[in-house]
């Protein structure tokens, strides 16, 4: 309710200056009042639909999207805030002879509906401003009855107070005023920041820098005016993330230096280009330091990993291509992967590439007859279906064999690689009435489950850590770049708006004859 009521103070304050500067003009020209009420009330009327038109489309949107929606509006409303607090710390002292000079333009058109115009667009400005920047508290309020009655209050108030200095009845340091209101204004912008954040954050927008900072829920106790203060109007929440303390500390820290910095101290205009580039150069030395500095916190698995047996593999990765080596295991082979065999599948908990071919094996070393203690010492059982009173064996073998090669990698290191052996066995005779079929499947040798989960460990926290540090190495980076570019264009247009130094020549004294360098002066001019 605080924030919005001094939201509805200062900016209807704001407003009302504008109109009753423009009817204190008109009044003292004796100019009717009617057309700028009325691009004053259709201002107004138009600021309240832009207000009730964002809401209901927000409403209408699923739930990702309205979230994407409250983020987008949250943008706009700290853009306007922070451009309101820097025109008005640079226009207050000048406010009155401009709007007096451009009423005085306009009626000097011979129309009173160019005084319409120039309300309609005043309050306009103003009104669209405070529409956006409520809507926008509105939605990170926890009570909007509340919050939609500080605006009224507000807002009302401002109309009392700026009809009383219109009339002279009330006198306000209007520039310790909008100083005041523009300080905790910062503050309430600062949290739409942080509420813009989270809101990209669940509209899937922004990923990294979602790691918790600190407890504030014994600083602001749900319940509590404590927690009013700082959940409802500073927006502060109660588990802060890092990207939002850091884009907390972006906006608040340089916002208020601007609001606060004292006049005294501001640079001369010859000095402020050169006070640009000095702020954009420290800025690209910053991007710079945090984009070598920081760490990338990856991690590479080797090429080369153990397997049972007493073996290891090797690949090699070229794009979606892929060889593998086998050695140690007494069945030295190397395999090679086509294109066609690579897939992106999950493995152990990570996001792997992965290749496996399938090709008949050789059966020739079979035997084609088995008795009993064969398909025990095969299976370890009977088989089912076999019995040894009525199927005494021996029985003819027939073999068909499958063998699989699989390779898991990770960024070209090995994750896990194994060859797998299903044999399907087709028996008949022996006083089976017809031919049985049974499946016998075997691991050839594979890496260790123990060594794939310890590995697939490593890469997720590696994953998660690297994620963590891409906000200082490269996002961070990029916005202090971009700031740092914006200061140097700033920096190169005010040059060259900075007005070059006259020269006067000096006028010729008709006493004192001629200038010297005139030929008129010389001795051959004399003696002709």
């Amino acid at each position: 309710m605080l924030a919005t009521l001094v939201i509805g103070l200062r900016e209807g304050l704001e407003a009302t200056l504008i109109v009753g500067i423009i009817a204190a003009f008109l009044r003292r020209n004796r100019v009717p009042l009617a057309p700028m009420w009325f691009g004053v009330g259709v201002a107004v009327v138009l600021s309240i639909a832009v207000g009730f038109g964002l809401q209901v489309v927000e409403q209408a949107l699923p739930q990702a999207q309205q979230e994407g929606m409250e983020a987008i509006i949250g943008i706009v409303a700290v853009v306007f805030v922070t451009g309101m607090i820097v025109w008005m710390r640079t226009h207050a002292r000048t406010l009155t002879t401009e709007l007096e000079a451009s009423a005085t333009e306009a009626l000097g058109r011979g129309t009173a509906w160019a005084l319409a115009g120039m309300a309609f667009l005043a309050v306009l400005k103003e009104g669209f401003e405070t529409a956006v920047f409520l809507l926008a508290t509105f939605q990170a309020s926890s009570d909007t009855g509340l919050a939609a009655l500080g605006a009224v209050i507000g807002i009302a108030g401002a109309v009392v107070v700026g009809y009383g200095i219109y009339t002279g009845g009330v006198r306000l340091n209007l520039s310790k005023f909008f100083t005041g209101t523009g300080i905790f204004l910062v503050f309430v912008a600062g949290g739409l920041v942080l509420t813009v954040l989270r809101r990209a954050h669940e509209a899937g927008w922004i990923v990294i820098g979602q790691q918790r900072t600190v407890d504030l829920s014994w600083l602001a106790p749900n319940g509590s005016v404590q927690g009013a203060l700082v959940t409802g109007v500073l927006g502060i929440p109660p588990d802060p993330r890092v990207i939002e303390v850091l884009g907390w500390v972006l906006y608040v820290v340089p916002v208020l230096a601007i609001s606060l910095w004292p006049r005294a101290w501001r640079p001369s205009r010859e000095r402020v280009p050169a006070v640009r580039l000095g702020i954009a150069g420290v800025l690209a030395v910053a991007a710079a330091t945090l984009a070598i500095a920081v760490p990338t916190g990856g991690v590479d698995l080797p090429s080369t990993t153990a397997v049972t047996g007493g073996g290891s593999v090797t690949a090699s990765v070229d794009g979606t291509a892929a060889s593998m080596r086998i050695s140690g295991t007494g069945q030295e082979a190397r395999f090679a992967f086509p294109a066609s065999t690579h897939r992106s599948v999950t493995r152990a908990g990570v996001t792997a590439d992965r290749w496996r071919r399938t090709e008949d094996g050789s059966a020739a070393q079979r035997p084609s007859s088995l008795t009993l203690d064969d398909l025990v010492d095969l299976f370890g059982r009977v088989p089912v279906g076999i019995s040894p009173s009525t199927n005494p064996g021996p029985f003819s073998a027939r073999w068909a064999v499958r063998d699989t090669v699989s390779l898991w990698t990770v960024r070209g290191g090995v994750l896990d690689a194994s060859r797998a052996e299903r044999t399907v066995l087709t028996l008949s005779g022996g006083g089976l009435p017809s031919a049985r079929t049974t499946t016998l499947d075997r691991t050839v040798w594979s890496v260790p489950d123990a060594r794939v989960q310890q590995a697939a460990t490593a890469m997720a926290t590696a994953d998660t850590r690297s994620a963590e540090l891409l906000l200082w190495k490269a996002w961070l980076p990029i916005a202090l770049g971009v700031a740092a570019a914006a200061q140097a264009l700033l920096a190169l247009r005010d040059r060259r708006r900075r007005p070059e130094p006259t020269t006067t020549t000096p006028e010729t004294d008709p006493s004192r004859g001629p200038p010297a360098d005139d030929p008129t002066r010389s001795p051959e001019y004399a003696v002709r």
